[in-house]
């Protein structure tokens, strides 16, 4: 394979710029994580603590093998609604005697785990994670069911966690719930319908409608451990298969569930086991993304930094230079890497991205695509070149691609360009953002000024005089709002990316994702749409 050669000079003004940018986006991204890990905050944990119980991410780790990774998904869902950041719950990718596991973990310091709309998307996003990659899952449970001010964006598309449940077990993918207190209404679905479910003895508390519920209903009294206690239910109704003595024993009880799963990894073992670092320093991720999204940067300056031994096999490289192609591995895992060089895209650089994504699949090659694009290139030109055809051969081609993508936002993803680089829409295994990331239909500027521009030209036609101190209050409101929607933290608060990640972590991420994608098989598409040529 061909060495990349950096031409980073960390001494340069650019470099600092960028550098002192991007640590401000990582502050404020520390900062939301921050309100995160703190849960209920210091009041609710105290309380929590002082029953004897433990909070999430402690139950996590004990749940993991010892001193291995957890790759925490959507962290900030939520961010700047109205509902905690971290939405309640905690999900992500953890070893378990060692099978790679997509775990969920409600947190009752918020309202007792309450299920909110957020916490709601971020539990099914991680069961469509778990479904597409073949990953057990272990819930962690402790709810109050909906969270009753919001049922209306509950209730409906709630049912939809229960169903995954099923159909994770239909696809002989196994699930584990471990019960630690209350698991009420929707809550006691969880453990319902789950593979293998175990309970803490006197704690937990499983039961469509509580006592008090039960007597306005049938005007039966009964008590909580009658009703739906760990005892009972191991006993009794036989909903429980293991009755933990305390908080503990109960993760030991999961832990060995999954390692009597017999659990084998249908994908291929990376081509070696101790693969080479990048030969630069992951700290110059930090200088290299502008500081200014309208500055393109070359993105083989990041592949330098993320591929084995900052190896790569570059596709067509003198052939629609905007989009850079070609081979390398990551943590011993073959990868086909598409990566905006200069932005906006081409017709030539959709149909070498069109090529390229056939061949990936042709060879069962996982892709990774790295976006910095402000779209597909607008004029009349390029409309009679064929832009639109070129750029729909390049959808046809991602829509379509079988082969697990892995996305990384690292500055602009505006328009179609997100949609032909592999975006939300398009269904990558996992995507994650840089903090100095934007994404949105085009840029702030451009959306005001199209709207001072329809504007006008409404004026005009009904002859009526444009007030321009109208105009430029309204383009600097829109310019402000899409600013503001765009960001990083703003998008991922809404789960419209798994995760905003230190550009320093984002080799160990992919990697993590890559052996999380090999639970399954790997298989490239047989056939492709009708390509417009």
């Amino acid at each position: 394979m061909t060495v990349l050669t950096s031409t980073v000079d960390p001494r340069g003004a650019a470099y600092r710029a960028n550098r002192a940018a991007m640590l401000d986006r990582l502050a404020e991204l520390d900062a939301a994580l921050d309100l995160a890990r703190a849960g209920g905050g210091e009041k609710y944990v105290a309380r929590h603590h002082a029953r004897g119980k433990l909070l999430p991410r402690e139950r996590i780790e004990l749940l993991l093998d010892r001193d291995s990774p957890f790759l925490e998904l959507s962290p900030v869902a939520g961010y700047e609604t109205d509902f905690p950041v971290g939405a309640s719950v905690v999900t992500g990718i953890g070893v378990v005697e060692g099978v790679e596991c997509l775990v969920v973990a409600n947190d009752p310091t918020v309202r007792g785990g309450a299920v909110n709309p957020w916490s709601l998307k971020k539990t099914r996003r991680a069961g469509e994670i778990a479904l597409a990659n073949r990953l057990p899952m272990v819930n962690l449970v402790e709810s109050a069911g909906a969270d009753l001010p919001s049922q209306a964006e509950i209730f409906i598309p709630g049912g939809r966690v229960f169903r995954d449940l099923t159909r994770l077990s239909a696809a002989r993918i196994p699930t584990v719930a471990v019960v630690f207190g209350n698991a009420t209404a929707g809550g006691a679905y969880v453990p319902g319908m789950c593979d293998h479910t175990i309970m803490v003895r006197d704690r937990a508390k499983v039961f469509l409608a509580g006592p008090p519920l039960v007597r306005m209903a049938t005007g039966e009294v009964t008590d909580d451990e009658s009703l739906g206690g760990a005892a009972m239910h191991a006993a009794t109704s036989g909903l429980a298969d293991f009755l933990a003595e305390d908080e503990r024993d109960g993760i030991r009880l999961a832990r060995r569930c999954v390692r009597r799963l017999n659990w084998r990894k249908q994908g291929p073992p990376p081509r070696t086991l101790r693969p080479a670092e990048p030969r630069y320093d992951v700290e110059e991720l930090l200088g290299i993304a502008s500081a200014d999204l309208k500055v393109p940067f070359d993105p083989r300056e990041v592949l330098a930094r993320l591929l084995d031994g900052s190896e790569f096999d570059e596709f067509k490289p003198g052939y629609g230079s905007a989009l850079v192609t070609g081979w390398g591995e990551l943590h011993g895992y073959p990868v086909g890497v598409l990566a905006n060089a200069r932005g906006v895209l081409f017709s030539a650089e959709a149909q070498k991205a069109a090529q390229f994504i056939q061949l990936a699949n042709a060879a069962d090659t996982p892709l990774v695509f790295l976006q910095n694009t402000t779209g597909y290139m607008v004029g009349t030109e390029y409309e009679q070149r064929g832009i639109i055809k070129h750029g729909a051969l390049m959808i046809n081609a991602v829509s379509n691609s079988t082969v697990p993508h892995l996305t990384v936002n690292l500055g602009a993803s505006y328009g179609a360009g997100n949609y032909g680089m592999c975006g939300r829409a398009y269904e990558p295994r996992f995507l994650f953002t840089w903090p100095n990331a934007k994404s949105a239909v085009m840029g702030p500027a451009q959306l005001a000024g199209v709207l001072s521009i329809v504007a006008r030209q409404a004026a005009e036609v009904k002859g009526r005089p444009y007030d321009e101190d109208s105009d430029a209050a309204m383009r600097m409101m829109v310019e402000q709002q899409i600013e503001s929607q765009s960001g990083a933290l703003f998008l991922s608060g809404r789960l419209y990316d798994d995760g905003v990640i230190d550009p320093r972590d984002t080799r160990t991420v992919l990697g993590l994702c890559l052996s999380a994608i090999h639970s399954g098989p790997v298989r490239g598409a047989d056939n492709f749409g009708v390509f417009r040529m």
